[in-house]
């Protein structure tokens, strides 16, 4: 039984990283495709 608490505990460390870097992305997607055309750069 401790296996599987310390197994629960190390799975989820790389599971949360991944999630926090896909919201991440997709922030930065939404950005690069959507509000970065609305709004060029002035030169």
């Amino acid at each position: 039984m401790t296996l599987a608490v310390v197994w629960h505990w190390w799975i989820a460390i790389p599971l949360t990283v991944g999630a926090v870097l896909l919201i991440l992305a997709t922030i930065g997607g939404y950005i690069n495709k959507v509000l970065r055309p609305q709004y060029p750069r002035k030169k």
